[in-house]
């Protein structure tokens, strides 16, 4: 199995991460996405390769590969480059991305730093059911084991 053209990593015990994950899921009727859980073996590596912390998450990632390396999108603008590519209404979203992406940051990263308080935390990683396993990267591909992020 050769690598996703898009991952979104996400942490797997956030309550707003899983509802952001369980909406894709189920929007993304293309299968555009491939979700991958930062507390996965493939999540550890790719946060290992963009450097950065293997223990906490305050972002949500988007990897799109363009050619034999994958470009990284942060934040708002990764939350945004998702929404522009589900199905209406989701799309129209991506509207957002006329908002300076300071200001959007702001917003986002308030979310980020208070997303437990506000909406929860597993005390475990939450699993794909049998349905949707086809739709995680939990290990990294053995052909691409180094392929660049």
């Amino acid at each position: 199995m050769s690598s996703p053209n898009n991952i979104i990593l996400f942490d797997s015990i956030c309550n707003l991460c899983n509802s952001w994950s369980q909406l894709i899921l189920k929007r993304d009727r293309e299968q555009r996405f491939t979700l991958c859980r930062v507390q996965s073996n493939a999540g550890q590596h790719f946060l290992k390769q963009l450097n950065l912390p293997l223990d906490t998450y305050q972002t949500m990632i988007l990897l799109e590969r363009h050619g034999g390396t994958y470009q990284s999108f942060y934040k708002s603008e990764a939350a945004l480059r998702i929404a522009s590519r589900l199905p209406q209404p989701w799309r129209l979203l991506a509207i957002l991305r006329y908002i300076p992406r300071p200001a959007r940051d702001w917003l986002y990263d308030l979310v980020a730093r208070n997303r437990y308080r506000w909406f929860g935390q597993r005390e475990s990683c939450l699993l794909p059911c049998d349905a949707d396993k086809q739709r995680f990267l939990e290990d990294v591909p053995e052909e691409t084991p180094d392929e660049l992020v």
